[in-house]
């Protein structure tokens, strides 16, 4: 994934099809005296449909098609011919793609599974022609329905990325450089902080051609869940993890502490996320001998499973795929 490429928000204007006007007309044909009507109805607007797709896996290709219509319905015609429908618009998103009004904020959807489809916007009902108002007392009327507008609409879609596994740190906390020893990702890599500044995934290979996700979330700071930096761009792609990897370098003052601030921070920002089953990982581990790495071990937060790492060294790399593969399969 090119880093510059990712989006994973969007604005667009979206307006699904008037239906198209009922018919008045009445039937005319050679030796055929006060032919009755005959108008056929019109044809159904276009919807606007979002559909999931594993294809997809940015909303880059939305970044500049802002405003999306979709086909009015036809009118009806004579003879009872009612009119076309018009040609649906489907806007193609990767699967974890949620949709929101614009302007209220509220939540029209959320798509999760492969092919799922909702129609984000109904095109509007085509109207009747004259030959559905003929009764026993009005067997000529001579009026019709028009179609029913189409619905305009400014949407915001958000991507929120379905990972098995979400790295959660601060920065520099070597998150993309677990990522590109364990997965073919390319993430950039450098010693200083803020490097990864948007989301990558990698497939990482466990044993017999099993697999599982992990995503590289951009560094937490504190503050995060008010919005502070890009909190909340970087936090929301966590929700969908099912494992979060803690990731807290061995050279830190306070391990127990920067693990509490990380924790707090993600309870501000969905107390949902406390629930989720966490790993917590001290990296960068091939620069202390095992007596430091004994006494680090006694300033360690409880209730936590904890491992020592480093993704440099290869130290204890496989160790870390099984406990991930045995916690995904609890």
């Amino acid at each position: 994934m090119v880093t510059s490429n990712f989006v994973d928000y969007v604005k667009i204007f979206c307006r699904s099809g008037s239906g198209g006007a009922g018919a008045t007309h009445f039937r005319r044909e050679k030796f055929v005296e006060r032919g009755g009507p005959d108008g056929g109805n019109g044809g159904r607007g276009g919807h606007i449909i979002l559909r999931a797709s594993t294809h997809r896996w940015t909303l880059l290709h939305l970044k500049f098609q802002r405003h999306i219509f979709a086909e009015n319905g036809e009118s009806g015609g004579a003879s009872n011919r009612t009119g076309a429908d018009g040609a649906d618009q489907i806007i193609e998103v990767p699967m974890g793609t949620i949709a929101k009004d614009a302007e209220t904020g509220e939540f029209l959807c959320e798509l999760t599974e492969d092919n799922q489809e909702i129609i984000l916007l109904e095109g509007g009902k085509g109207g009747l022609g004259n030959t559905e108002f003929k009764t026993s007392t009005n067997q000529a009327p001579r009026y019709s329905q028009p179609g029913i507008e189409g619905i305009e609409k400014a949407i915001i879609l958000e991507l929120k990325l379905l990972a098995d596994v979400g790295l959660v740190g601060f920065p520099n906390a070597g998150k993309s450089t677990l990522l590109s020893v364990v997965s073919a990702a390319k993430p950039k890599i450098a010693d200083y902080p803020f490097t990864t500044l948007v989301p990558n995934l990698g497939i990482v290979e466990y044993r017999d051609s099993k697999s599982f996700v992990m995503a590289d979330i951009p560094g937490i700071i504190e503050g995060a869940a008010q919005g502070k930096g890009l909190g909340h761009r970087f936090l929301r792609h966590i929700e969908r993890n099912s494992i979060l990897l803690f990731m807290i370098p061995c050279d830190t003052k306070n391990i127990k502490k920067e693990y509490e601030i990380l924790l707090k921070e993600l309870r501000e920002y969905n107390p949902e996320l406390k629930d989720k089953t966490r790993i917590l990982a001290i990296t960068k581990s091939d620069l202390i001998d095992d007596e430091l790495m004994e006494l680090l071990k006694a300033e360690l937060p409880k209730n936590i499973e904890t491992i020592f790492i480093s993704a440099v060294a290869n130290k204890n790399i496989d160790k870390l795929k099984d406990l991930i593969w045995n916690k995904l399969n609890e």
